[in-house]
């Protein structure tokens, strides 16, 4: 992708002077002519380093080449940290701006260079600006590897050089032009951005209102969605006249040919010509002076009502005529339009509340509810190259194409492609084919900004594998459908909002389309629907079934019935041990206690892989299973079991031991977990399985009743516990043989939507339990749609999601990290927190990379403490998977400080089970019931304002305690008790006070009352206040710097308290009190002060500085006077210096106190968990 806007770049060039730019050129032309460019092709790398630098950087772009006096550009330039050199470097004072990197033009794919450079880049401090080069082509970066402006050198035109020459020359880069450019460009992209979308927004609602009187047998909302319709129609004319696909002014011809109708007295509206030239463009139509090509597609098919609706004339000849100046060639690409796209998304549910008679509310809006929010370009870029782009590195890695270098091995004498270069012919054809084979899908697409970025790539992709292939051969190999082949084979998408589909396949087609070729249709690719409901009786006509809906992915199962036999090890003599002299050893008998055992091992497995099981029966040396999968299936499945069952009988006697991984069939402590595995296991199952397929009712019924009856048979009683669990796995006979599918999806990416569980309606919420595994308490839609995603993909697809980082701990989505862990090998997490991601986002976002293979010892990379993603300036840990399960809470999120975080946990109890936590009363209005004015019915009352780090202020509030009309009243006994920890809600740490006068509180404060009596709350309170608890607190809650930072009583519960005598909770005791004490007095000395300032000047309101007066000195508290229109005489001055400065001095000395015993409290806690002294500073320089 380009870096610079179109017309900005010929506003420059319309002012670049020409004189120096030809000269340049024709150096150019003279040191890469064609016989120049044959010679260039032969050399190797090293060979031509310093002749490129010179004979392009100097010769052409006016630099000074080392060791010529006063040179500004360098062959080789080390790295200020690794040692390592880029190839050259453009130098300003002695600093690398540009650092550039050369290879040989055997080198075809710039992309692995790409990465290299950037890292020099990173190196070099005062460094804006990445150049690489294969001799041939020439690539000029600044920010990100996507983003850059390539030059063929071998193949430049005149325009191409200047260019070229704008932003390369010396004096540019010296003058950082070509980041202003970029800075206009993304200016100017504001700017048109706007100005569009309030012209196109200003006609949208006039059609809509016109629609609305000329058209009143229609539904206000059903013309609301025409009118879209009509303006993407629109949207696409004015694309098709500025760039070709059309005859230039296209719509003002329309006006005119309408305008000529009324002068020859044959007048017809100006809407149905418009409806003509649709028409024109859906099916072709042949002009006196030009044919116009058919561009149906879906957009330009008939519509009843769209071709048959009234709108007046002078509604659209204006509008039209306006929207049509603008330039939709240079001025307004497919990124400025994914914006406006985006506004009218907002549009929409403002409409809708407008026909519906509501209003809206910009917090809970519909596109709040439905989560949709504008991904950034850099976000989508970044998730497709290491999705898409992953699968294609490894495809190209499996053919032996990653680095091609032509080295005249690939052909004959004759010019003729020798056995290799057929080969290699072979090779990169069978991967472009290979790449038209990948299915992509966003299940919640939006406007298509992750389908555009995707559509770019695999575009880009397939030009480089042309561009090598015309290398190759001598012959352009450039496919004019690829574009159309890649959307019509590769993209799938699907949105619950209507509006959201049309947008996504507009932007696609705008990107897309070509003179004289028919837009592809892409109803069967980019879809309306509830992706995670498949029931019309939940979701109506949204109820979306994906392999029916996508027939291209998916293909249906041949399903066949087995009867499978397998026994245990050496109770079987088969014809395999006779041929081969085995002799038998003990036959293996299971006891009633292993069969139980394997039955639920068998149960877990058939819930997990969804299998179909008819009917089962264990029976002492064997095992029966009615099973309905396909042919090629089977091996798999019954390995699987045969090997889970025995690996659960061997852990259960002792014989083995669980690794972290496996779960569910044994307790991990930590003992098993350390032991050594596998030295007395034993082989539970025969390496063979008995198999007959069931081909008709007959023999079904037979073998149905033989395997339930089996135990009888071999006289061995019923086990109930068995038949119990059996009833939960087994399904009937019409389930097992019901329409399954084989195929799935080879990349998922997207954005899924936020929607807390307070917009989603109850028969939803019940579905969603039912299906999801990660539909789990307080359930949002996004983590449910990590399960969606992996279910809709296939074996080793790579996943990718931009979500809320909440997913990584939130305890309500422990089911969906479960299903992560069990399911996927994680690839990557990175950690947005503290960066504004999304404008309108409440919450910290993070990527997720995840591929659909289980991966044994698998690690993954976690990036966090980002300062600039794009420029890699970040930290990163690597983390073994597996170790995720020592974690309680399966948290994703490790902390870099994790083994000083462990060390604090060691011998300590939850706070859960020490304090009980509740949130204060939610009055659902605080106006209607919050009072300065006690009476019968009040209760005194605080809020998370009202208190601090050991104090309480006083407070002249009250609340109506009525239970009735209350909100959530919360029981008395939570605030009515002699003592009670206060914990303020609002925040990114722990801030805690004590209240010992039975005082309410509002949910801005969570109410702590001891459990266990062994405990004092003042011990506690000193924990909860320390440094310590903080800097774990901050460690595993990702609260700091947001805006709306809250301490949930989820996160607060399993924080670590160290068990201890009361007699050894006494020093804290003491310490607790004299900081209670402390801040008592401090508290006490501040009102007194303000109080007089008050009484004295009749202020009514304190300002931030006069409230910490004691922070300043007495000229500051004059001029704060000032500021509240107080003026004091130098008598009065002279008083109150006196009386300020003795007040000040008590509090700061309070202060002080203060401070040195809260710094006391934090040596004591930190011998309390025996931390280190190197321990103690890390988290003394974490403050």
């Amino acid at each position: 992708m380009g870096i610079f806007q179109k017309s900005v770049i010929n506003k420059h060039l319309a002012i670049l002077d020409k004189e120096p730019v030809e000269k340049a050129f024709e150096k150019f032309k003279e040191n890469y002519s064609p016989k120049k460019i044959s010679e260039i092709k032969n050399l190797k790398e090293e060979e031509y380093q310093d002749g490129f630098l010179r004979e392009i950087f100097v010769d052409v772009l006016g630099y000074t080449l080392k060791p010529d006096d006063n040179y500004n550009l360098v062959r080789e330039f080390k790295n200020q940290e690794d040692g390592k050199k880029a190839d050259g470097a453009i130098l300003k004072e002695g600093k690398a701006v540009v650092v550039i990197e050369l290879k040989s033009t055997k080198t075809k794919d710039l992309k692995n260079i790409t990465e290299q450079a950037f890292n020099y880049k990173y190196n070099q401090p005062e460094c804006k600006y990445v150049i690489t080069s294969n001799f041939q082509k020439l690539r000029f970066f600044i920010d990100y590897t996507s983003d850059y402006e390539e030059f063929d050198l071998f193949n430049l035109k005149k325009e191409e050089f200047e260019l070229l020459y704008l932003i390369l020359h010396k004096d540019s880069i010296f003058a950082d032009f070509p980041l202003k450019l970029k800075n206009e460009t993304k200016f100017h992209e504001e700017k048109i951005s706007d100005k569009l979308y309030k012209d196109y927004s200003n006609f949208k609602q006039k059609v809509y209102n016109n629609l609305i009187k000329n058209n009143p047998q229609y539904e206000r909302l059903k013309l609301f969605k025409k009118s879209q319709k009509f303006l993407d129609r629109l949207l696409f004319v004015f694309f098709a006249e500025d760039t070709g696909l059309v005859p230039p002014n296209a719509i003002s011809k329309i006006v005119e040919q309408w305008e000529t109708l009324i002068e020859l007295d044959e007048y017809k509206t100006l809407y149905s010509r418009f409806v003509k030239f649709f028409e024109h463009l859906d099916k072709g139509h042949k002009y006196k002076t030009y044919e116009l090509p058919a561009y149906n597609g879906g957009l330009f098919a008939p519509d009843e009502i769209l071709d048959n609706i009234i709108i007046d004339d002078e509604i659209l000849k204006d509008d039209a005529l306006k929207l049509s100046t603008y330039d939709f060639n240079t001025d307004v690409d497919v990124n400025i339009l994914g914006h406006i796209f985006e506004h009218s998304l907002n549009e929409i549910e403002e409409i809708t509340a407008e026909i519906e008679g509501t209003t809206t509310d910009k917090s809970k809006s519909k596109r709040k509810k439905d989560g949709v929010f504008y991904t950034p370009k850099y976000i989508t870029q970044y998730i497709v190259e290491n999705t898409i782009g992953k699968l294609c590195n490894e495809k190209r890695k499996e053919l032996d194409i990653e680095e091609i270098e032509f080295d005249g091995t690939y052909k004959n004498k004759n010019s003729k492609l020798s056995a290799k270069g057929k080969k290699l012919f072979e090779k990169l054809n069978s991967y472009k084919n290979w790449l038209l084979t990948l299915k992509i899908v966003d299940p919640a697409c939006g406007s298509g900004a992750f389908l555009n970025q995707a559509l770019n790539f695999l575009i880009e992709e397939h030009k480089h594998i042309d561009d090598i292939i015309a290398e190759l051969t001598g012959e352009a190999m450039r496919l004019f459908d690829t574009d159309k082949a890649i959307l019509e084979n590769n993209l799938y998408g699907v949105d619950i909002n209507e509006e959201s589909v049309e947008i996504a396949r507009l932007s696609l087609w705008l990107r897309t389309a070509k003179r004289g070729r028919k837009l592809s249709n892409l109803n069967a690719n980019i879809k309306c629907g509830n992706s995670l409901i498949d029931d019309p009786e939940i979701a109506g006509d949204k109820a979306f079934d994906w392999k029916r809906e996508f027939p291209q992915v998916y293909e249906e199962k041949e399903k066949k019935i087995w009867h499978i036999t397998t026994a245990t090890h050496n109770s079987r003599y088969s014809q395999r041990m006779f041929d081969n002299y085995v002799k038998l050893g003990e036959a293996i008998w299971i006891d009633e206690k292993d069969e139980l055992i394997i039955t639920k091992t068998i149960a877990e497995i058939v819930k997990k892989d969804n299998l179909n099981v008819i009917e089962y029966n264990i029976c002492g040396d064997h095992m029966h299973l009615l099973i309905v999968c396909e042919t090629e299936e089977l091996p798999e499945i019954v390995g699987k079991i045969k090997s889970m069952t025995s690996r659960a009988a061997n852990i259960a006697a002792g014989r083995t031991v669980a690794n972290h991984a496996t779960k569910g069939h044994a307790p991990l402590s930590a003992s098993m977990a350390n032991s050594e595995r596998g030295k007395t296991q034993t082989k539970l199952w025969t390496q063979r399985f008995g198999k007959v397929e069931i081909k008709d009712e007959k023999y079904l019924q037979n073998a149905i009743k033989y395997i339930r009856n089996n135990r009888k048979k071999h006289d061995l009683p019923k086990n109930p516990e068995i038949e119990k669990i059996k009833k939960e796995f087994l399904c009937t006979v019409e389930y097992a043989l019901r329409t399954e599918y084989n195929g799935g999806f080879d990349v998922v990416i997207g954005n899924p939507p936020y929607v807390p569980t307070e917009y989603i309606i109850d028969k939803e919420k019940t579905y969603l339990e039912q299906k999801y595994q990660s539909a789990f308490g307080r359930i949002n839609l996004y983590p449910i749609f990590y399960e969606k995603g992996l279910v809709i993909a296939n074996k080793n697809a790579i996943l990718g999601y931009i979500t809320p980082y909440t997913i990584l701990k939130n305890q309500y989505y422990l089911e969906a990290r479960k299903y992560i862990l069990e399911q996927t090998s994680i690839l990557k997490i990175i950690d947005f927190k503290g960066i504004t991601v999304f404008e309108d986002a409440a919450v910290d976002s993070i990527i997720v990379l995840l591929k659909k293979e289980l991966k044994k010892n698998n690690t993954y990379y976690q990036i966090y403490n980002i300062k600039d993603f794009i420029s890699n300036k970040f930290e990163k840990l690597e983390i073994a998977q597996q170790d995720i399960y020592q974690n309680e809470d399966l948290s994703l999120f490790v902390s870099p400080n994790d083994k000083i975080i462990k060390r604090i946990s060691n011998n300590t109890v939850q706070l859960k089970n020490i304090v009980n936590f509740n949130q204060g009363i939610i009055t659902g209005n605080n106006k209607n019931f919050i009072t300065n004015i006690p009476n019968e019915i009040t209760k005194p009352v605080i809020t998370g304002s009202d208190f601090n780090r050991y104090s309480l202020n006083k407070s002249n509030q009250y609340i109506i305690y009525d239970i009735e009309k209350l909100h959530r009243p919360r029981k008395k006994e939570i605030f009515e008790i002699n003592e009670k920890i206060l914990l303020r809600q609002t925040g990114s740490y722990p801030i805690c006070s004590i209240d010992t006068s039975k005082k309410y509180t509002l949910d801005t404060v969570h109410n702590g009352i001891i459990l266990k009596q062994e405990y004092n709350s003042k011990y506690i309170l000193t924990l909860l206040n320390s440094n310590l608890l903080k800097f774990l607190y901050e460690n595993q809650i990702n609260e700091t710097g947001k805006v709306f930072a809250q301490v949930k009583i989820i996160y607060i519960d399993p924080l670590p308290i160290k068990e201890i005598s009361q007699k050894a909770q006494q020093p804290f005791i003491e310490k607790a009190d004299k900081m209670l004490e402390l801040n008592k007095q401090l508290q006490e000395k501040k009102t007194k002060f303000l109080n007089r300032v008050k009484d004295n000047f009749e202020i009514e309101k304190i300002s931030k500085k006069l409230d910490t007066f004691y922070d300043y000195d007495f000229k500051s508290f004059i001029l704060e006077l000032k500021k509240q229109k107080i003026k004091l005489s130098l008598m009065q001055q002279d008083e109150w210096e006196e009386y300020f400065n003795a007040y000040k001095t008590e509090i700061n000395n309070i202060q002080t106190e203060i401070n040195q015993t809260d710094k006391e409290i934090d040596q004591m806690v930190y011998k309390l968990y025996e931390l280190s002294e190197d321990e103690i500073k890390i988290i003394e320089n974490e403050k």
